[in-house]
């Protein structure tokens, strides 16, 4: 009766989950990671569980049947933790379905599109089901960019007729029209080598989510510190000009959400931008390694055993914080990252070394010059990117030091000197690419 009175609320879509049933499973943790860009609820078990999927159209709802469990006070906390402001989830019920089957009903906020899959045990977690909710229209980031310039405006004096740095970043996005000033016809070669287009950093704050990153030794994560160094750096970033040329930061992820690496890439492609910097914290084995890193990107090979352990470390990111290995977009992933050019790679040492030794102005360095090995985030086959390790997290001064306002400024200053380092010597060109 329950299954047709899901068919009467609209069309349905069944989906098999996976096809072995976990029978006494103990439910360990629930979660729910909300976020812009996508709703993800997670559940952590002790063994394999598997579950078949219904989606409902009108009400918007996704049931979901969990099969070889009993109804427990762990599941019940699902319905707790959802956030009024969650983008996609209005609510979520739970509740004994049949013997040894308990039901999730996702009430959703608007039609999406759910994937869900199972992840192994991995670092701290052990089995996890995971339910993503995707929107049907993914929003565009060149567009959030204009919406961020317009909602800063809101509260400071009387804005203009129109706003001239918005009306640049939607110019540059329509095609033809790159390279034009912002009134009069396009300008020749000579003079869009230096042109006062709109110049876009993408801060990409490592792990997010699910992933936390390395631990310190008081408990510190990773994935906030950086986050909020991001955040130091789009402030400076947002109030810099280099030769009359706006700047603008764009943030790979704003808030505690799980990023996918190749999904990194691609936003910072999708706003053209004119620089990568993946902002880190780093960790050992042993509590006495210190000092501020950065790492380019590397074809032939890593260029010390320490870097190539880093970029493992690294890459691991999209094990920990769970990626869909199904997804039918990981064949274009896979060829995005291996387009990397000779020339992008030239060009991200040359940003690593003003980084770095503008870093190196301000706390210890771990490394005097730059690295370089396999990082799956840097592979953008046309934007100039590096990996900057802030400090070893693992270290209990250096721990103390990412938690201070005062060292989290001193680093935000530093970057922000190294970037216009860089354009100084390297002024951007007219944009050419397409989104």
């Amino acid at each position: 009766m329950k299954r047709r009175g899901l068919l009467r609320g609209g069309t349905l879509v069944l989906l098999l989950g996976a096809a072995q049933i976990a029978r006494g499973a103990t439910i360990l943790a629930v979660r729910v990671w909300p976020a812009p860009d996508y709703t993800r609820v997670t559940i952590e078990s002790d063994s394999l569980l598997a579950s078949r999927q219904i989606v409902v159209t009108s009400p918007p709802r996704l049931a979901v049947d969990i099969e070889g469990i009993e109804l427990n006070p762990a599941l019940r906390e699902l319905v707790a933790k959802v956030q009024a402001d969650d983008p996609y989830i209005a609510g979520i019920r739970v509740g004994q379905n049949a013997p040894g089957v308990v039901r999730l009903v996702i009430d959703l906020k608007q039609q999406a599109l759910p994937q869900v899959f199972t992840l192994p045990p991995i670092a701290a977690y052990q089995h996890r089901l995971v339910l993503d909710l995707h929107p049907m229209q993914p929003s565009d980031p060149l567009e959030e960019l204009i919406a961020q310039r317009l909602r800063e405006s809101v509260g400071s004096a009387p804005p203009p007729a129109h706003d001239p740095l918005g009306d640049l970043i939607a110019r540059q996005s329509e095609p033809g029209m790159r390279g034009r000033s912002d009134a009069g016809p396009p300008m020749p070669p000579a003079v869009a080598a230096k042109t006062d287009r709109l110049i876009i950093i993408a801060l990409d704050p490592g792990h997010g989510g699910e992933d936390p990153g390395a631990l310190g030794p008081n408990g510190t994560r990773e994935k906030d510190v950086v986050l909020q160094v991001a955040h130091r750096l789009r402030d400076r970033i947002n109030a810099t000009s280099v030769n009359g040329s706006p700047m603008r930061a764009f943030l790979t992820r704003d808030g505690d959400f799980f990023v996918p690496l190749h999904v990194r890439v691609q936003k910072a492609r999708r706003v053209q931008a004119d620089l990568f910097v993946s902002i880190h914290a780093d960790a050992f084995i042993t509590p006495t390694a210190r000092g501020a890193s950065v790492f380019a990107l590397s074809h032939s090979g890593a260029s010390s055993s320490a870097a190539r352990w880093m970029a493992d470390k690294e890459n691991r990111a999209d094990l920990v914080g769970g990626v869909n290995v199904r997804s039918q977009d990981q064949h274009v992933a896979r060829a995005l990252l291996d387009m990397s050019t000779t020339a992008q790679i030239n060009d991200s040492l040359k940003l690593g070394g003003v980084l770095l030794g503008e870093i190196g102005n301000v706390g210890r360095l771990h490394k005097k010059s730059v690295e370089q090995a396999g990082f799956a985030v840097l592979k953008a086959p046309d934007i100039p990117s590096v990996l900057v390790e802030t400090a070893f997290i693992s270290n209990p001064e250096e721990e103390a030091k990412l938690r201070s306002d005062a060292y989290q400024e001193q680093l935000a200053d530093a970057l922000m000197r190294g970037i216009t380092r860089y354009f100084a010597a390297n002024p951007p060109l007219a944009r050419n690419r397409t989104l």
